[in-house]
């Protein structure tokens, strides 16, 4: 009789090492400003930081532990979310490596998600609806898929990546932040396997940085959606989970900021 196989374990991975050059003056890292209040415990409203919403979304999906990647100076992130007990999730924190893109900074815990279904989101992105993962877990169950993409509608492509698919939610091509694009779905969270992991993986360690004359080290901004486009050139199972009436803002500017506050995307 053939054994049953054993779930992956599903593992958050948070990239919190921006240095949010499009906010000015923010008196703490974007990952823990205010915005919106929620309860806990019973206690009354209280201010709710940014990325306490990711996390709660990942624990909704069944994450129970997750990474975050820090670069030295965020300290007030771990001050405040501290080993997630109060979010009924255990956090851990590494420090970014080479600061060449969220690839680079996702790849610092390479050697803890080896057997994991890694479940993955931005900080400073506010989305819904609050069961997003769960629906892109589900896609990834039935279909198969290495990676599952998350789409929402966008009306700033330029600040996205959007994505092309077929009729059966199939991603065909990842067009990285484009100035023009008839697109109008952008990916923002996403699931993915061990085999997109090691990809990943693999793929920085053959995008080596470069050095200059003087010794100075020197490399472009690398996006994920461009490492999820050599994944899908290369062949690999890449399918995507649509939210038609889902809404997504990113808080990363003081315009997409206030734009949350106003609108109520993080309630």
């Amino acid at each position: 009789m053939t054994g049953r196989r054993t779930p992956r374990e599903l593992v958050g991975l948070v990239p919190a090492a921006g240095q949010a050059r499009r906010l000015v003056s923010l008196p703490c890292s974007k990952e823990v400003y205010p915005v919106g209040f929620g309860s806990r415990d019973g206690k009354g409203l209280r201010p709710k930081v940014v990325s306490e919403y990711l996390l709660e979304r990942m624990r909704l999906a069944g994450v129970s532990k997750a990474y975050v990647v820090l670069r030295d100076g965020k300290w007030d992130i771990p001050a405040y979310l501290g080993d997630g007990r109060q979010l009924d999730i255990r956090l851990a924190y590494l420090m970014m490596g080479a600061p060449f893109g969220v690839p680079y900074t996702l790849d610092q815990a390479y050697r803890f998600l080896d057997r994991a279904t890694v479940v993955f989101g931005f900080p400073d992105l506010l989305f819904q609806p609050d069961d997003a993962f769960v629906h892109l877990l589900k896609r990834q169950a039935i279909t198969g898929a290495d990676i599952v993409l998350g789409l929402f509608p966008s009306d700033r492509p330029s600040k996205m990546d959007m994505v092309e698919r077929d009729p059966e939610g199939r991603v065909r091509a990842i067009e990285v932040k484009p100035v023009h694009t008839g697109l109008r779905y952008a990916w923002t969270i996403a699931v993915w396997s061990p085999v997109f992991t090691r990809f990943m993986h693999g793929y920085l360690g053959r995008c080596r940085p470069t050095t200059t004359d003087d010794g100075a080290t020197v490399e472009r901004e690398l996006f994920i959606g461009e490492v999820i486009q050599a994944a899908v050139t290369n062949g690999m199972a890449v399918q995507s989970a649509a939210f038609p009436h889902g809404r997504c803002v990113d808080i990363g500017t003081s315009e997409d900021l206030l734009r949350a506050v106003r609108e109520g995307v993080a309630s």
